[in-house]
């Protein structure tokens, strides 16, 4: 049997003058979206121009016709034109959500344009927009394709964190992330849950991921969960506990099966994750006069048994 090697990631840099046009591509995006310009229809010409659209906006833009189908094209650039899930959500803060909006479409309009498979534009360009949109950014993240996010910004994401690709960050309650965490594709970080009777009923939750810790491929995060400094999640694995600073956790559900070698000395034995996730709850206030849109209209109501006598 051969001997494992030790395998490092090489550097790869693009030619230089690929590298200077990228950032001077995304350094007037960001000037712009730091200016008095708005938001919105900066998102919009960005969109249109990475889709092959840049044409039929400048002659749109110079009151020329357009067709129809070009029409809705550039509609659906532009983000006050968009609806999702996080829309009809009660407990979002408006204002938060007017400013953020615009940037998760830019986010994604980006992701779903060819060109954002070249990692070398990738990861400056989804930087910058985190810098404008997360409500605490690290420097020298790497954000890798398919991230999505309900708002954005409530996350705090520190330096050196790298999300790998097709990751949901449910920040729905508040997410937290530590410098150095890696984050392997597929994991899902759930940042609210739904009551097991009344489905409409939502508990939202403050998600913490510590300095250095590691979360495997396709893991899953209940809400209000934390894992520790150095910890390590493995792969697919459900987490419904608290996992311990430098301890390795594996299993549906998710159990501590040792601690990392040279650090048992300051860490907790392994064994069941303890469940402090009430801990985390976020309370929030709906507005009285708030009208519920029951999507599912069950009949929640228990059967009677009053009328049940002993034989």
């Amino acid at each position: 049997m051969k001997n494992c090697r030790l395998m490092t990631n090489r550097e790869v840099s693009l030619p230089p003058e690929v590298r200077a046009r990228i950032d001077q591509f995304v350094d007037s995006i960001d000037e712009r979206l730091s200016s008095e310009e708005e938001t919105a229809d900066v998102v919009r010409e960005v969109l249109a121009r990475l889709h092959g659209d840049g044409s039929v906006y400048d002659r749109w833009q110079a009151g020329e016709s357009i067709s129809r189908s070009e029409r809705v094209r550039l509609d659906a650039y532009d983000p006050r034109n968009v609806t999702g899930k996080s829309d009809a959500w009660a407990e979002q803060d408006e204002e938060r959500f007017r400013e953020s909006k615009p940037l998760r479409w830019l986010w994604r309009g980006f992701d779903a344009s060819p060109i954002s498979h070249n990692v070398g534009l990738g990861l400056p360009f989804r930087q910058m927009i985190a810098n404008h949109l997360f409500a605490e950014v690290g420097d020298g993240l790497q954000l890798f394709r398919g991230i999505t996010f309900p708002y954005g910004h409530n996350i705090d994401m520190g330096d050196g964190a790298v999300v790998h690709e097709d990751v949901l960050l449910d920040d729905r309650g508040e997410l937290t992330i530590g410098d150095g965490v890696s984050i392997a594709d597929d994991v899902t970080i759930l940042g609210h849950s739904h009551d097991v009777t009344d489905q409409s009923n939502v508990s939202l939750c403050h998600m913490v991921v510590e300095d250095d810790a590691r979360l495997g491929a396709e893991a899953m995060l209940a809400a209000g969960v934390r894992v520790g400094h150095d910890a390590m999640v493995g792969a697919k694995a459900l987490v419904r506990g608290d996992v311990p600073a430098h301890h390795v956790a594996v299993g549906m559900p998710a159990e501590s099966v040792g601690v990392k070698p040279d650090w048992e000395s300051v860490a907790d034995d392994p064994g069941r994750l303890p469940d402090t996730r009430e801990t985390r709850r976020i309370e929030f206030d709906l507005p009285d006069d708030l009208e519920r849109a029951d999507e599912f209209q069950r009949d929640r109501t228990p059967p009677d048994t009053s009328d049940t006598t002993d034989n």
